[in-house]
């Protein structure tokens, strides 16, 4: 898995996008090492977080020109149809996930930051969806995820004009939640990640999949899933021993995460 690194720092996950020389464009094998990587993070219980990041200057660039030009329509379907499928397994792989973005996000790299849950940035970040000024549509789930993250009129507008915006711009819209220097972007999002990984990891994994559940479907729908996943952890051994804990006065030493 040349192309996709991971790294376990204790309970945090850092998977690099490693192509440099290409600003980490995506292919079809940059694509499949992704998809194995993911399925190590789910099945390894010692991860609780992951934190994707591009080595080098760019976060993922977007997707292969050089590969892209040549297509066949029924070509380019199947591709579509690969970065979709590893890009839903990452937004809902059971274990919340960070982007670190640390230079260009451009079209596949924009979409690929948009299936993590949260979105860090550095001062250097770029951020756009240029694919109508090469003639054709997003094709990784930006048509999709933009308007759900930040509005129908900004996203038609970034989309529509195929312009970039700046990290502080990403911020204003809500693309990005912060905005750090780039030699304090990594440090900043393992603090997050262990700052999540710290606490009741069922309660987590259950919050993250209702609010993912609730964004694909109405109020009472999702109300309904919040149920269920609130009921579920009145079971857990965490609820039981951290309430005892703040009835009592305690200091909780640390999660059974179970």
């Amino acid at each position: 898995m040349a192309f996709v690194t991971l790294e376990q720092n204790g309970p945090v996950a850092v998977v690099t996008m490693n192509r440099p020389e290409a600003l980490n464009a995506l292919n079809d094998q940059v694509l499949r090492d992704l998809d194995a990587v993911l399925d190590q993070v789910e099945e390894n219980e010692e991860i609780l977080t992951v934190v994707l990041t591009g080595a080098g200057r760019s976060f993922v660039a977007g997707a292969d020109i050089g590969q892209m030009s040549q297509l066949t329509a029924a070509q380019a379907k199947a591709f579509g149809v690969l970065g979709n499928r590893v890009f839903l397994k990452l937004e809902n792989l059971s274990k919340p996930t960070i982007a670190a973005v640390n230079g260009f996000a451009l079209g596949g790299g924009c979409e690929l930051a948009m299936a993590c849950d949260i979105r860090l940035a550095s001062e250097k970040a770029k951020f756009g969806q240029p694919e109508v000024g090469l003639g054709i549509t997003p094709g990784f789930g930006g048509t999709q995820r933009l308007p759900r993250i930040v509005g129908a009129s900004r996203a038609m507008e970034l989309i529509l004009t195929a312009r970039n915006i700046n990290a502080a711009r990403a911020k204003e819209i809500g693309l990005v939640s912060e905005v750090y220097a780039p030699e304090a972007l990594m440090e900043e999002a393992l603090k997050l990640a262990n700052a999540i990984a710290a606490n009741a990891q069922v309660a987590v994994r259950q919050s993250k999949a209702a609010i993912r559940k609730g964004l694909q479907t109405d109020m009472n729908t999702g109300v309904a899933y919040e149920s269920e996943a609130f009921a579920l952890c009145f079971a857990t051994e965490d609820q039981k021993d951290a309430m005892a804990a703040f009835l009592n006065k305690e200091k909780l030493p640390g999660f059974k995460n179970r």
